[in-house]
């Protein structure tokens, strides 16, 4: 699964990396190295403008935590902060915007844990997953949007909610020694189909979703106070006590 990750990058960094056309200044997100779910998340998608109908790339941020259309509570959304590559398809919480509302989730890097033995306990010791080149993960998301009944004024930007979910996938090379899931990045030229509204085509779409080949991913042990999601800052990312256990 993937339930914590890191995104330090500033918009205008991100805007640049995906070649965004358009992004909201007013809407930036400070940088995070415990980005947990119900947080609000950096996303790259396309979409068509209103006025003229061009499908424009954006930068904005969305609430991680997948509430689908037709539900009756946004609580709904703790418990889809991922999606099995699987079945994203074929689930009902996920297989509309599959088809039709894709982003990418930019990352420097996300957490796994393993369990440990220390001291006759059990533990969770946390791994913070990365490319070697050092180069932004864009994360294969999906994102929805849910209508507030409690707003009556559907005009209203508080009467909407929009929300994502990160894709999972088999674990592979150094993620694989830690947890069987972890979330699925997409290689750079498979960017503009992914993100393409026009691309309905599921068999199509899950060509796309091919898990990075081994030797593409790094992992190590981190300081275990990124367990605690109030905890934030660049010191999570620094080597275990010395008297830990790894």
């Amino acid at each position: 699964m993937c339930g914590r990750y890191v995104s330090t990058r500033s918009q205008e960094e991100l805007a640049n990396l995906f070649e965004v056309m358009r992004w909201d200044p007013g809407e930036s997100l400070g940088a995070s190295w415990n980005v947990a779910p119900t947080d609000q998340v950096w996303a790259v998608l396309e979409r068509a403008d209103r006025e003229s109908g061009e499908v424009v790339r954006r930068l904005r941020p969305l609430r991680w935590g997948l509430v689908p259309s037709w539900a009756k509570d946004p609580k709904t959304g703790a418990k889809m902060i991922n999606a099995r590559m699987e079945t994203v398809d074929s689930k009902p919480a996920y297989r509309t915007a599959f088809a039709r509302r894709r982003c990418l989730l930019p990352a420097d890097g996300f957490y796994e844990w393993e369990t440990v033995r220390s001291g006759g306990r059990q533990r969770k010791q946390p791994y913070f997953v990365s490319a070697q080149d050092g180069g932004v993960m864009a994360l294969a998301g999906l994102y929805e949007f849910w209508r507030d009944p409690q707003v009556a004024d559907r005009g209203d930007p508080e009467a909407w909610w929009a929300t994502c979910t990160v894709i999972t996938t088999e674990a592979t090379d150094a993620a694989g020694r830690i947890h069987p899931r972890m979330p699925l990045a997409l290689a750079p030229e498979n960017y503009a189909a992914w993100l393409d509204p026009a691309q309905e085509e599921p068999q199509g779409l899950r060509r796309l979703l091919a898990p990075p080949s081994d030797g593409e991913l790094d992992a190590r042990a981190v300081s275990p106070a990124v367990n605690n999601v109030r905890n934030d800052g660049p010191h999570l990312l620094n080597d275990p006590p010395a008297d830990t256990p790894t």
